[in-house]
């Protein structure tokens, strides 16, 4: 049974959520204290976390990076908030998603299904452990790790499907179109800045494993990984 966690201070909303999702088979646990919720998670272990941005304490957008320093799990925003600004800051402080409110529950659970599906079904590696290198970069698809020699980076769902088209496809050039389709394909969230927010992420993970060049953006036509960094550790 996957387990979800409902960051949110709307007590009713909480109780439709938790109502409509245990139709569907998912086990749920609602946040209690909000100055303590990444211990309520690590207490709780869920599958998948759906985070509001407005928040007693502190917000959204903090205990998402809280979360995203301890699990990569999917993290889904559900908030009134519609602007693009919030949407993509979602995205830069580790989200999978973001759903305005009001939103129609079933819709809201087809996303559910779909981060999960992602993370640890039919999308994921399904426990055969799949690894790519280039050049002495190693991308771990089923632990989300990139590795160069002895230094790792921790990546999200996202950014490892990403760096898997990319490196699959080492030296050459892999259209928006095409890393738009592979990261969200039956996705409905979908726009250019959420593509460049992963890219950007991207570019940052590779920077810190001394790859500071290698993801190169063809213009009009989308990213190519070139391998100028060496095979050396």
């Amino acid at each position: 049974m996957f387990k979800i966690m409902i960051i949110e201070d709307d007590g009713g909303l909480v109780s439709l959520l938790e109502e409509h999702l245990h139709n569907y088979g998912y086990e749920t646990r609602a946040a209690q204290d909000f100055s303590a919720v990444r211990a309520e998670f690590e207490a709780f272990s869920p599958h998948l976390v759906l985070l509001d941005v407005n928040l007693p304490k502190f917000d959204g957008y903090y205990w998402c990076r809280q979360i995203r320093a301890v699990s990569t799990c999917p993290i889904v925003f559900i908030s009134a908030r519609d602007g693009k600004m919030d949407q993509v800051l979602a995205l830069e402080n580790g989200a999978d998603d973001y759903i305005t409110k009001p939103f129609d529950y079933e819709l809201a659970t087809a996303k559910i299904r779909s981060q999960l599906r992602r993370a640890y079904g039919s999308y994921a590696s399904g426990g055969n452990e799949r690894v790519l290198s280039v050049a002495g970069l190693t991308l771990d698809v089923e632990r989300l790790t990139l590795s160069k020699g002895e230094d790792r980076a921790e990546l999200s769902h996202t950014e490892a499907k990403i760096l898997d088209e990319l490196m699959k496809k080492a030296g050459m050039t892999v259209s928006r179109d095409r890393l738009l389709e592979k990261i969200w394909d039956d996705q409905v969230f979908v726009d250019d800045n959420t593509l460049n927010v992963y890219v950007t992420r991207v570019r940052k993970k590779l920077a810190a494993l001394g790859v500071d060049e290698g993801l190169q953006t063809v213009r009009g036509q989308g990213y190519r990984l070139v391998q100028n960094w060496g095979s050396e550790a």
